[in-house]
């Protein structure tokens, strides 16, 4: 295997990570509710610029990132509880145009709290490059392919071990009898936007050393995840996983060999071609009554 090919490997594995993440996000809130979330990437936006604001207080970064996490999760249930829940049986373009709303929100608010000018969250473990063969790779990226696996098996074991997670599986598989089963639907609900919401924070988090944060930067990878989310199959955790890798390779293969004019192009060709070829994604259920 060539440096060069080594290189883009590995640089799309990082960035696939980061795609899982925010993939994941969408996975876990349309489980729960049939509802894809526009606002996931703000959550992004959130995590990062909160880490940043927080560093700047004087926080070292561990508070700092916690505290960021469980701000933005709070963020999360607040928009479950006062924009999704009020709209409890409208239609699923009702609750889509909600969330893009909520999104513009989020991100108007984010330049009045903080500005439009680009910020930086330290590295974790410093910025001295690791020689992998002959390539080259910054300690960051290991932070972030290392915690999304971290990440993965955790929520692995949430969701098969522990009662809240099989009771989250539950309303996903059928609502109506986890319901008449005793499960609280809207308390799932709840939960299922304030983990979703973490889980963009902490994509957020671990993306800034590399690549800076601002209130706009939840836009593209909002929409990368997405992306990654529809190539997995919409709803699957183990294709929001898949996905976020292959869109993440694809998209630095494409520009490295390609043009990195064309970047952000290659997740809106996968996104046309998985609808017009595989509608249900690697790993979903094929559904007539779903869009």
């Amino acid at each position: 295997m060539s440096a060069q090919l080594t290189q883009f490997l590995l640089t799309g594995l990082t960035i696939g990570a980061i795609y899982a993440l925010v993939a994941l996000g969408f996975a876990i809130i349309y489980n729960a509710s049939h509802v894809i979330n526009f606002a996931q990437g703000e959550f992004v936006m959130i995590g990062g610029m909160a880490t940043v604001s927080l560093i700047q207080l004087g926080l070292p970064l561990l508070p700092a990132i916690a505290l960021a996490v469980a701000a933005s999760v709070l963020v999360g249930m607040a928009l479950e509880r006062f924009a999704i829940e009020p709209a409890r049986g409208a239609s699923a373009t009702t609750l889509i145009i909600i969330t893009i709303g909520a999104s513009i929100l989020l991100r108007g608010l984010a330049i009045l709290v903080w500005d439009k000018k680009l910020h930086t969250v330290p590295s974790f473990s410093g910025d001295t490059p690791i020689q992998i063969g002959q390539a080259t790779l910054l300690p960051q990226s290991l932070w972030v392919m290392g915690i999304t696996l971290v990440i993965v098996l955790l929520l692995g074991w949430f969701f098969g071990r522990t009662l809240i997670g099989k009771a989250v599986l539950a309303t996903s598989h059928n609502p109506v009898a986890a319901q008449l089963c005793g499960i609280n639907v809207r308390f799932v609900l709840f939960l299922s936007f304030g983990l979703s919401a973490g889980l963009g924070a902490v994509a957020g988090i671990l993306i800034a050393p590399i690549t800076l944060t601002s209130w706009d930067v939840g836009v593209m990878l909002g929409l990368k995840g997405f992306a990654a989310a529809i190539l997995g199959g919409l709803g699957s955790g183990v294709g929001a996983v898949v996905g976020g890798l292959v869109l993440g390779i694809a998209e630095s293969l494409g520009a490295g060999y390609v043009s990195s004019a064309y970047k952000d192009a290659i997740a809106f060709i996968i996104i046309l071609a998985v609808l017009f070829f595989m509608p249900s994604g690697l790993f979903g259920k094929k559904s007539p009554d779903r869009v």
